[in-house]
């Protein structure tokens, strides 16, 4: 073979072939990003909410390709001396995640249609669909270094969202502490992979795995402190305890979509991430990942829930804030079955991929009911919802089905179905102890619950005179400032999201297990 001729098939075995409708939802995502930012350059100010209705279109596209995927058998970017070993893996756990970030996207933009005009409108968009084209590439990612770009592509617009309210002092001080606390969780993670890296010298996680297994006894304490750090960085990113105290300031002072968006797709993204480094990346340091996990799901749950009961009725924002902690406690419940694949296998984390879809649906509709009552309520108190069934009949209905499910009672079969699946898989991986705590916090959180649900159908209460909660009003944000405006017919984009969640929840409750079917198909 001529020199020529060996240049050219080394050259050759260097080309890897791309599936490009293996990678279309994160794809296509990012370029309808990409359009709506130079479109914004061209549209005239009147024509701006066309750019919303763009990227509308550009996430149900990214929806649409996943139906030629659901046989969940792609990857690419694969090795060319090892075709086992890809960075992108269109699986069923992709999948599932997938459909949940771009699902919750869409139900996000139609919540912030009514309200985008507050906002500057192309960056606004142009963020949103940014961070979620970082989101739907991270649960496909098979690698660390694809796996840390597609979380940190998630993150970083996600940081300009929280403070896009111009001259707002909440706002501004949200996007500090999440960019301050999420920056300081990425340099861990980052460091943390850096040590994995140098134990064994593969940033794929099959790799990674297999080497982890025969680790050098002088480097076997750099690889344990390698698995540690990543955690770390990744329960940050999951709102887990203790690593938990930037997400109540950071949904108040976030426009509420956005605030909606992290609850659900933020969640999303870090427990994804967590999933593919300890039950692939990791499953030799069980007993490492195993115990930590436990405890921090028992202490997340059991503080969420704490901070829940003690907000004031009557304080500012307290209804966000309340959700804000709900969703703390939800995050110890997600944390649950991971847990529980170090003791039983990687099959449990089907479950709380299964609990993630519920959560997902049901908070998501939560948020747009907090949403439509803002515009009447700027102040967003609990005891604003006062009376909310005799003004406005099905929403309060669709809130309080929400909240059901939230809390795990009938009619909101769907999340009781995924808070036994989660507590099956504590009790069947031997975790009695978590199991009990998981029960115990399951209770106490019935009381806010059943609570807020109980104010939803009292007798209204007489309007404040003009000038009442002016104290409260200090430090609201700029649209919150004025007279409250009379409750009149909700958006219609506002109100198909309420529809279609509240329609999702009730499909969901009728057919249960087929999501804990669905969701726990494919990755192991």
């Amino acid at each position: 073979m001529t020199v020529a001729a060996e240049s050219a098939a080394g050259a050759a075995s260097l080309v890897q072939s791309i599936d490009w409708l293996a990678i279309a939802p994160p794809t296509i995502t990012a370029v309808v990003a990409l359009i709506v930012l130079v479109a914004d350059l061209f549209v005239p100010e009147h024509r701006k909410p066309l750019l919303g209705g763009i990227a509308i279109a550009g996430l149900v596209a990214a929806l649409l390709t996943l139906l030629p995927l659901r046989a969940g058998d792609r990857s690419t970017f694969c090795l060319t001396n090892d075709a086992d070993v890809c960075g992108y893996t269109a699986d069923h756990f992709a999948l599932v995640i997938q459909l949940l970030v771009l699902g919750g996207a869409l139900l996000t933009a139609l919540i912030s249609l009514h309200d985008s005009g507050k906002l500057p409108v192309g960056e606004y968009w142009f963020l949103l669909l940014a961070s979620a084209a970082g989101a739907a590439l991270l649960p496909a990612s098979r690698d660390l270094a694809t796996l840390v770009v597609a979380l940190e592509v998630a993150s970083l617009p996600a940081f300009a969202l929280v403070g896009l309210r111009r001259g707002d002092r909440l706002s501004s001080e949200a996007a500090l502490k999440f960019f301050l606390s999420s920056v300081t969780a990425t340099a861990v993670m980052l460091l943390g992979v850096s040590f994995v890296y140098a134990a064994t010298g593969t940033l794929h996680l099959t790799r990674i795995a297999a080497e982890l297994g025969h680790v050098p006894g002088q480097l076997d304490t750099l690889a344990k402190a390698g698995v540690a750090l990543t955690l770390v960085g990744f329960a940050f990113k999951t709102a887990a305890a203790p690593f938990h105290f930037w997400v109540p300031d950071t949904y108040v002072g976030a426009p509420l979509p956005i605030a909606a968006y992290l609850s659900v797709v933020g969640k999303a993204v870090g427990f994804s991430g967590l999933i593919l480094v300890t039950v692939i990346a990791f499953p030799s340091y069980r007993e490492v990942w195993g115990p930590v996990l436990a405890v921090l799901a028992a202490l997340t749950m059991t503080l969420g829930n704490a901070a829940a009961l003690r907000q004031s009725a009557t304080r500012a924002w307290s209804a966000v804030r309340l959700l804000a902690w709900s969703s703390v406690a939800q995050a110890g419940y997600l944390l649950v079955p991971i847990a529980a694949a170090a003791y039983a296998g990687g099959d449990r984390i089907g479950s709380t991929v299964a609990y993630a879809l519920m959560y997902a649906v049901v908070n998501l509709g939560a948020f747009a009911v907090v949403a439509l009552v803002a515009r009447t309520k700027p102040l967003n108190r609990l005891s604003d919802y006062q009376g909310l069934y005799a003004r406005r009949p099905l929403v309060a209905l669709a809130m309080g089905f929400f909240l059901l499910c939230l809390a795990g009672l009938p009619p909101g079969i769907i999340g009781l179905f995924a808070k036994v699946t989660v507590f099956s898989a504590a009790v069947d991986a031997g975790l009695g102890w978590l199991a009990v705590v998981m029960a115990a916090n399951v209770v106490i959180a019935l009381y806010y619950y059943l609570q807020w649900t109980a104010v939803l159908f009292r007798a209204p209460e007489a309007e404040p005179e003009a000038g009442t909660g002016a104290a409260e009003a200090v430090g609201a944000a700029p649209e919150s400032g004025g007279d409250e405006v009379a409750i009149g017919r909700p958006p219609a984009a506002l109100a198909v999201a309420i529809a279609l969640t509240a329609a999702a929840g009730v499909a969901l409750s009728g057919v249960p297990q087929l999501v804990l079917r669905f969701a726990g198909t494919g990755l192991f």
